[in-house]
């Protein structure tokens, strides 16, 4: 009889201990917009960013995702969280910038040299920074995400420097920074719809386009393409953007846990982007492509040549914000 009530008053003091750890949470469903598809890393990121709020909030805070522009697109998602009726959004920098100019700077040519140079800026003060700007515009944002680096495929010659994009007729989105950026090196810059890109090389109405590796594995480019080169001319990055109005109705508790799980995600999500770019990578190889990097050297050079552009946009984007980006970079490089 003793024994039994040892137990049972060991188990309620176990109890009523862990108890508190979860008391401060509510049960909420947190919808989360994306405008990707599951099979995407976002959907490994989200995974294992639930798992780490299950173990936090006792399974109390649910992450409902909603794929492929489900609640419409990148932009009206966010716009829904800064309204209030919508919680959470997985997005790139680039469409925001109507809302918050100051995220062309992600847009800048030649900005990152590395993912670990862009993950040291992102995830420090200069991230921190621009943390404020988007809290200011009623969005917190909880972590920066991979969006990925962009890179060069053609079907004319190898692109070892600045002076070969010279002619080259290059798809592009439409975004003025980009066009401004490869036009400035020489090359035919060309909007194009995404759905015309193959069709569009494979007739050779244009030359080349640019996008992540595993873009460029899975939309076959590799089949009409000659070369690759690995220009990271471009690294824009996701936010896991989370509504302020209904993020400050939760409990400092329920904050905590959403920050410190997407961190989580975020580190798996990119370490899962890495490894597709490298199998991806390996497959484009194996086709038969010629591949290049940048050397160093040209890499200055090429991102010196492209510091018109900065200047371009400089006053759109804030002066404060590329200068401050740029003196960060300064001191990561230790020049």
């Amino acid at each position: 009889m003793k024994k039994l009530l040892f137990a049972t008053t060991a188990l309620a003091i176990a109890v009523s201990g862990s108890a508190p750890a979860f008391a401060e949470f509510s049960s909420r469903n947190i919808r989360v917009s994306n405008g990707i598809n599951a099979d995407h890393p976002v959907g490994n990121g989200i995974k294992a960013m639930q798992e780490c709020l299950d173990q936090k909030s006792g399974g109390k805070l649910k992450l409902t995702a909603f794929w492929g522009g489900a609640l419409g697109g990148d932009l009206q998602a966010t716009q829904a969280l800064r309204s209030g009726v919508q919680e959470a959004v997985v997005t790139s920098s680039s469409p925001l910038v109507g809302i918050i100019p100051a995220l062309g700077v992600f847009d800048l040519p030649f900005l990152f040299a590395s993912p670990a140079e862009a993950y040291k800026v992102l995830d420090g003060k200069f991230g921190d920074s621009m943390n404020q700007k988007l809290d200011a515009a009623g969005l917190v944002n909880l972590a920066y995400w991979e969006n990925g680096f962009r890179n060069l495929s053609n079907s004319q010659h190898p692109v070892t420097k600045w002076e070969d994009f010279s002619g080259l007729k290059v798809r592009v989105m439409q975004n003025n920074i980009f066009l401004d950026t490869f036009q400035n090196l020489g090359a035919n810059a060309t909007p194009m719809a995404f759905g015309e890109v193959y069709s569009a090389l494979e007739t050779k109405a244009i030359d080349a386009q640019e996008n992540p590796y595993v873009t460029i594995d899975t939309s076959k480019f590799f089949e009409v393409q000659k070369y690759i080169t690995e220009t990271n001319h471009a690294y824009t990055p996701f936010l896991f953007l989370f509504s302020k109005a209904i993020f400050n109705t939760y409990a400092p508790e329920e904050q905590a846990a959403l920050r410190e799980c997407a961190v989580v995600g975020r580190d798996v999500e990119r370490q899962v982007i890495a490894d597709l770019n490298k199998k991806s990578l390996e497959k484009i190889k194996a086709a038969g492509l010629e591949v290049n990097q940048l050397s160093p050297e040209e890499q200055t050079r090429i991102r010196e040549k492209s510091m018109v552009v900065y200047e371009k946009h400089k006053a759109q984007i804030g002066a404060d914000v590329v200068d401050g980006i740029l003196a960060e970079l300064k001191t990561i490089r230790g020049n």
